[in-house]
């Protein structure tokens, strides 16, 4: 059984990880499970050890740092160097604030440990307003694979995954195989991806600035709240379509984004005075001072459009748009739930709209009508918290083997994935829990490199795409040119050597003209 350490023991991490970790335990894949967090998570933490009885996770605090560092204080080093001895610590999970990733990744790195990363892989302070820290996210990926090498040099079974759960979920799975039959038959690459994701998270206009759990405050927002998930399984997607020829080896990116200026112009305040009486007694900000306040912060919404090339020509347009203010079931100026993470009527809309030139399009949509934390479970009716939809359209004129029309509903989905050997249901958690369980199964011995889903080499893309969307975002607002053209090769040739961006100079140029 295996010792693991995990760092961040906040909000997502006792809903997701800690739970998994525990059914571990349970399973006789890990050993003791120990903390780290900063002190202000305390009582949380007490909470959580109090509603699971008869545990008690210990937990080490660290003294807050700065973002920014690329190495750890050493105070903390100390701290964490010395949990690895005296608890005899086997591997990490990495689920602080995501512009520390990195350095917690590296440290990891450094003592030769396995490595479960929450996503998005990294992110940084104003990286939604300044082009220079987005284009850092870039730089991340490349460094973190060299060290990694470097690593597996010295002991090659170490392992650093992603915690991206929709590769492991049923129903992208099948449309990746779906994907995969038709490119076999046609040589047809998906030619158009459209995704679209939406959590319902209405905010008062105070909390943009007196919440900061994934919130704004920090430079960035939707894009790395939970904008990675869709960068990520993306291109995966896109990846069962490539064939000899037709593989993807460049993007250009454009995004257009909604920030809490624009926010506070959709709704005012007073708007939200009419909408809610009891509004202005809780508000203590003016308009202005809200306006003041969250200039530099990151994006609400954003619109992402790519185009996806290969030699040249453009194989693939793609939209990824990404939602924080969207329907909601919220309906009280109090948040129940004060970081607002889950609960508060937040409601998930999610659909991917595949086409595969003539050959075949693929609907996906998982639509609630309740909040987050509902009790309602009945995955047949439109609106629930379980409900999934898969619809395939192929040419069945073309190839008169090929159903014109099927839908893949909640149980289908469950029905082929365990046909397929991929024994779990077809919903978010569910395919939370496979990623935690895989990863103990590798560092247990029970499952080999070549199974893993998510690992680390295979973020390339991700990564870039996320980059490209946080480098247009901000370009755009420092009035420089908007479209960031980027390598996209899964694997570059010479891969640690620095990221090349194709519109750089161009971009320079234009904001020279524009002086």
């Amino acid at each position: 059984m295996k010792n693991i350490l995990v760092i961040g023991v906040g909000p997502h991490a006792r809903r997701n990880h800690l739970p998994g970790l525990l059914a571990g335990q349970r399973a006789g894949l890990v050993g003791t499970v120990t903390g780290v967090d900063i002190p202000g998570a305390a009582e949380a933490i007490a909470q959580f050890n109090k509603a699971f009885e008869g545990q008690d996770i210990p937990v080490a605090f660290i003294d807050p740092f700065d973002s920014s560092r690329k190495t750890l204080p050493h105070s903390v080093r100390e701290t964490l160097d010395s949990l690895v001895g005296q608890c005899a610590i086997d591997a990490v999970v990495i689920s602080t604030e995501p512009s520390f990733h990195m350095v917690y990744t590296h440290w990891a790195l450094d003592h030769e440990l396995d490595v479960l990363l929450d996503k998005p892989l990294s992110v940084h302070t104003n990286c939604s307003v300044d082009p220079d820290r987005a284009a850092e996210i870039l730089t991340d990926f490349d460094e973190v694979l060299a060290h990694y090498d470097r690593v597996r040099e010295k002991r090659p079974e170490t392992l650093v995954t992603v915690q991206c759960q929709r590769r492991y979920h049923p129903a992208f799975l099948t449309m990746r195989r779906l994907v995969a039959e038709v490119a076999a038959e046609t040589n047809c690459p998906v030619t158009s991806i459209q995704s679209f994701h939406s959590d319902g998270q209405w905010r008062m206009p105070n909390e943009l600035v007196d919440i900061s759990y994934h919130s704004f405050d920090l430079g960035y927002g939707k894009c790395a709240h939970s904008g990675y998930h869709f960068f990520d399984i993306v291109p995966w997607l896109l990846q069962a379509g490539e064939t000899v020829g037709k593989s993807l080896d460049a993007v250009e990116v454009h995004a257009n984004v909604t920030r809490p200026g624009d926010f506070l112009a959709q709704l005012d305040i007073g708007d939200y005075e009419r909408l809610f009486p009891e509004f202005a007694a809780t508000n203590p900000y003016s308009e202005s001072e809200l306006l003041e306040h969250t200039e530099d912060f990151g994006e609400i919404d954003a619109f992402v459009s790519m185009a996806y090339k290969s030699g040249g020509r453009t194989m693939t347009l793609g939209s990824i748009n990404l939602v924080h203010n969207g329907f909601s079931q919220r309906a009280s100026v109090a948040p129940v739930h004060a970081n607002l993470y889950k609960g508060n009527g937040r409601v998930r809309h999610e659909s991917h709209i595949i086409e595969q030139g003539p050959f075949q399009a693929i609907h996906y949509h998982s639509l609630q009508t309740l909040g987050d934390g509902s009790s309602h479970r009945d995955p047949d009716e439109v609106g629930d918290a379980e409900h999934i939809e898969v619809h395939v359209f192929r040419n069945s004129n073309f190839n008169g083997r090929w159903k014109k029309c099927e839908t893949l509903g909640f149980d289908a989905l469950a029905a082929d994935a365990a046909s397929h050997g991929e024994r779990v249901k077809p919903t978010q958690s569910a395919s939370r829990r496979r990623a935690i369980q895989e990863f103990l199964e590798y560092i247990n011995g029970k499952r080999i490199r070549e199974q893993m889903a998510s690992e680390l080499t295979s973020h390339r893309r991700s990564s870039r795409l996320m980059a490209g969307a946080y480098l247009s975002a901000a370009r755009q607002r420092s009035g420089a040119f908007p479209t960031a053209a980027l390598d996209f090769r899964a694997q570059a040739d010479g891969r640690h050597a620095p990221p090349q961006d194709a519109c750089a100079d161009a971009a320079h140029d234009l904001l020279d003209v524009s002086l």
